[in-house]
């Protein structure tokens, strides 16, 4: 039996043999008592790489957003996002929820709020009683619902301009903001230097078993360290976890590009097959779009695990795949194979069709 190739998502990533190594050998303490040595390093060597004073290690992305927002926000305040992000998509409304916040989305071009639109949100001159007060503006990159798109730096130093020339703080989600780094070649610390505070993921592209970053200013960290222990995200001895995201970052940034060819070398190998369309990817994200009426999104993704292929459901007419490091170029070959042959029964009348 070959292996699954899972491309539903960079998360499903393996801790390598090496990464289990530096876990099980990982110096710890504990992390709420602010001792554990592994955790300290960690959020030492990311905050000097992202130029910013301090960060937090927290369990998740989702968190660390959240987190971010509950600590420069106040309740009743408006937060600008934009209207596919991660943040307004799948935080469960946390805005609300976890910070008393007004959520205001916005649309983008392929993830990039534009400054006419935001200046277009902007609030009149002067306070009124009567509106909320517009306090911060959160950003996405690279973008997970434009299909990995990079948002061009030029243009989130453009909305942070404009938004800080207001008085409004801005927050990066870059939840993969390695795979922009390593695509364009732009340091962490240049994505950083528009934005407040800047999340990054560890658990996606650089293959962790768990963990995000939050930095920024030290009294913005040290505010989100607070609440992080209110909201149950205090931890012990996670320098076990620490070090897996410590040897990633010595290991696991610069093979993104691999990842990033093999997202390219997926969407050529699709591209000429029948009844799809497929974007060009600019990173690892991959869409699929079912075009002929003959392909049943349900059908499709179970005939491909079938076939040893995982797939996600994007949509009632989109896929995504995604590449990273437990995909390697047979992999990909194997998924190219095996949507072709799904693709050509989907033709057949003897297809099972099923609801998507």
């Amino acid at each position: 039996m070959e292996p699954i190739v899972d491309l539903r998502s960079d998360t499903v990533t393996r801790p390598t043999p090496a990464m289990r190594r530096a876990m099980a050998e990982a110096v710890v303490g504990d992390d709420v008592f602010g001792d554990d040595p592994t955790v300290i390093e960690l959020e030492r060597r990311v905050a000097a790489l992202a130029g910013k004073e301090a960060a937090v290690y927290v369990p998740s992305g989702t968190m660390g957003n959240q987190l971010a927002i509950r600590s420069m926000i106040e309740e009743g305040d408006e937060v600008i996002v934009e209207r596919e992000s991660h943040i307004f998509r799948y935080e469960q409304g946390g805005i609300g929820a976890n910070s008393g916040g007004l959520a205001h989305p916005v649309v983008s071009e392929r993830g990039a709020i534009p400054v006419g639109t935001l200046e277009a949100n902007l609030p009149d001159e002067g306070e009124d009683d009567h509106d909320a007060r517009l306090a911060l503006v959160c950003l996405e990159n690279t973008h997970n619902r434009h299909g990995g798109a990079i948002v061009p730096l030029e243009q989130i130093r453009a909305v942070a301009a404009v938004a800080r020339g207001r008085g409004v703080r801005v927050h990066l989600d870059g939840a993969r903001l390695w795979n922009a780094s390593v695509a364009t070649g732009v340091p962490i610390r240049d994505w950083a230097a528009p934005v407040d505070t800047l999340m990054m993921c560890f658990s996606k592209g650089l293959g962790a078993p768990i963990g995000s970053i939050l930095v920024g200013a030290a009294p913005v960290i040290r505010r989100a360290r607070r609440h992080r222990k209110r909201w149950g995200g205090g931890m012990r001895q996670v320098g076990v976890l620490a070090a897996a995201c410590l040897h990633a970052l010595d290991h696991h940034v610069e093979r993104l590009a691999d990842d990033h060819r093999r997202a390219r070398a997926l969407a050529a190998g699709l591209r000429d097959a029948p009844g799809v369309e497929v974007a060009q990817p600019e990173t690892n994200i991959v869409f699929i779009d079912l075009i002929d009426p003959a392909l049943q999104t349900g059908a499709l993704l179970q005939a491909l695990e079938d076939r040893g292929v995982r797939l996600l459901a994007f949509g009632p007419r989109r896929l995504r795949a995604i590449t990273h490091l437990d995909v390697d170029d047979p992999g990909t070959a194997r998924a190219v194979a095996a949507f072709h042959d799904v693709l050509a029964g989907a033709m057949n009348p003897s297809f099972t069709r099923r609801s998507p």
